[in-house]
């Protein structure tokens, strides 16, 4: 399905650009497939930004911890249809239609004056998983870097694989009095990059380019907690920011002509930028912490995790 789905996407601009060389036309293209493909880079990118943290408490310099976590994007509702019209400029028009994340039978036509282009169903996701694997460390002056990291995998056609960096500092000890406070107030930022490929069915069976994706997400928070024997609420206030670039890379032959897709394909989406709440609790018991989260945002994201922690 997901071979198929980019397929079509880059047969919509090579179609297009193989039709009408006018920049215009070749821009409205390109904002059909962001219009598609957005709502799934824009959820993996608030995805990415989960599982940083589960206290406001930094580790102690030499503490560290490593952690598995599951975020699980929850999809709404509106993140599963756009308007054909609203979506670009005065090139395509039409109605409602899935996006990637919406129904497998929801693709309609885009009309043009080149005529009618089917858009494609979308993989009927109501729940997308990201599971992270993380270990962070304690520096001087309440100070902990968190690092994840994820090998690129290659799993029947579909590569993928991201690395981040986080830092979380506590604010209180530059506060004085403040600081005898018995609650932690902390900082943390992070940054996250994701890169995915996909192979692409080509109905000519000659040819094997590939779709490729590359996305960003970075968050920065400001975090309080209260640590009550082995049990820690704790709530953050931010926001998320992702910026994605999606291209298709080698020839398609449309109309019994190849075309090179290296430079015409290239989407750079806009930046999301959004505010986010999270609500959580950490249960330490000796080594052992156990995390649950939920955090709102545009996309909201439930999450679980389990690790050691040495404090």
């Amino acid at each position: 399905m997901m071979k198929k789905l980019i397929f079509t996407l880059g047969a919509i601009l090579l179609a297009n650009a193989f039709v009408s060389a006018q920049n215009k036309e070749l821009q409205d293209g390109k904002s059909l497939i962001e219009a598609y493909v957005s709502p799934l880079a824009y959820g993996l990118g608030t995805a990415l930004n989960n599982g940083w943290y589960n206290t406001a408490k930094p580790h102690h310099f030499g503490g560290f911890d490593v952690t598995l976590t599951a975020n699980l994007l929850l999809v709404p509702t509106e993140a599963k249809t756009f308007n054909i019209s609203d979506a670009n400029g005065t090139t395509f028009s039409g109605g409602n239609t899935a996006t990637i994340l919406g129904s497998t039978s929801g693709g309609k036509n885009a009309s043009s004056s080149y005529g009618n282009i089917e858009m494609p169903g979308g993989l009927n996701l109501p729940v997308v998983p990201m599971p992270v694997l993380q270990a962070g460390v304690g520096l001087i002056k309440n100070t902990e870097i968190d690092v994840r990291f994820l090998p690129e995998l290659d799993l029947k056609g579909l590569s993928t694989g991201f690395f981040g960096i986080g830092v979380k500092h506590d604010i209180l000890q530059w506060l004085p009095i403040v600081d005898k406070i018995p609650i932690d107030l902390s900082v943390q930022a992070g940054y996250t990059k994701l890169s995915a490929a996909f192979e692409i069915e080509d109905p000519s069976k000659t040819i094997s380019p590939k779709a490729n994706m590359d996305l960003t997400a970075t968050t920065i928070n400001l975090l309080l907690s209260k640590k009550i024997l082995m049990f820690t609420p704790y709530v953050g206030i931010g926001y998320n920011a992702t910026k994605t670039t999606f291209n298709v890379d080698g020839e398609y032959e449309i109309a019994g002509y190849k075309i090179s897709a290296n430079d015409l394909t290239e989407v750079e989406f806009e930046s999301n930028n959004t505010l986010r709440a999270n609500l959580g609790f950490r249960f330490q018991i000796a080594v052992l912490a156990l995390q649950a989260n939920y955090t709102f945002s545009e996309y909201p994201v439930a999450t679980i995790g389990a690790g050691i922690s040495i404090r």
